[in-house]
C-alpha cells in the first residue's frame, strides 16, 4: 500500500512536466502560426496605404502616461468634464436660454424640476471640487418668468404676413 503512493505521487510531476512541455511546444506552434497570417497578409497587401504610412509614430519619445488613451478620446471627441458644482454653475447660467427654447409650459417645467433635482443630488453627495453655492430654483417663480418673456416676445415680433391668394394659371386650349 506504501509502495501505490509512492508511484502516485512519482507520477505526478512526470504529468507535470508533461503538460508544460505540451503548453511550449503549442505556444511555439502558435506564434509560427501568427507569423504565417502576417506574411500572408503582407502578400496579399493589406498593410498597404494604412492611415499614416510614413509618418513618425505619435508619442514615441516621450514618457508612458497611462491615462494616454483617456486624453485622447477627450481630445478628439471634445469632451468637457467639470466638478459638479462648477457644472450647475453653468447649466444655471444658461436655463433661461434653454427656457425659451421650449414651446410648452410642461416640457419648461420638467427643465426646472430636472435641474433642481440634479442641484440636490449634488448638495447630498461629497463634495468634488469648488463649493456648491447653486441654489435651486423657484418652478413658479421660474415659469412666471418664463411665461413673461414668451408673451414680450410674441408682442415684439412684428405679426406675420397674410398669405397672398394664389394665382390660377390655365393652360390655353
Amino acid at each position: 500500500m506504501a509502495e501505490e503512493e509512492f508511484e502516485e505521487v512519482r507520477i505526478e510531476p512526470l504529468r507535470d512536466a508533461a503538460s508544460k512541455a505540451e503548453a511550449a511546444r503549442r505556444q511555439r506552434e502558435i506564434h509560427t502560426w501568427v507569423d504565417q497570417q502576417i506574411q500572408q497578409a503582407i502578400a496579399r497587401g493589406e498593410f498597404d496605404d494604412l492611415p499614416g504610412a510614413g509618418r513618425p509614430v505619435e508619442g514615441l519619445g516621450e514618457e508612458h502616461d497611462p491615462d494616454w488613451w483617456l486624453k485622447k478620446l477627450v481630445e478628439r471627441e471634445r469632451l468637457v468634464v467639470l466638478p459638479p458644482s462648477i457644472q450647475l454653475r453653468k447649466d444655471d447660467a444658461e436655463l433661461d436660454d434653454l427656457l425659451d427654447r421650449q414651446v410648452h409650459e410642461q416640457a419648461a417645467r420638467e427643465l426646472v424640476e430636472e435641474f433642481n433635482a440634479r442641484v440636490l443630488q449634488a448638495r447630498y453627495q461629497i463634495p468634488s471640487g469648488p463649493p456648491l453655492i447653486t441654489q435651486p430654483r423657484d418652478v413658479e417663480e421660474t415659469i412666471s418668468a418664463w411665461r413673461a418673456r414668451r408673451t414680450a416676445r410674441a408682442a415684439a415680433s412684428p405679426p406675420a404676413p397674410e398669405p397672398s391668394p394664389r394665382r390660377r394659371w390655365f393652360r390655353r386650349r
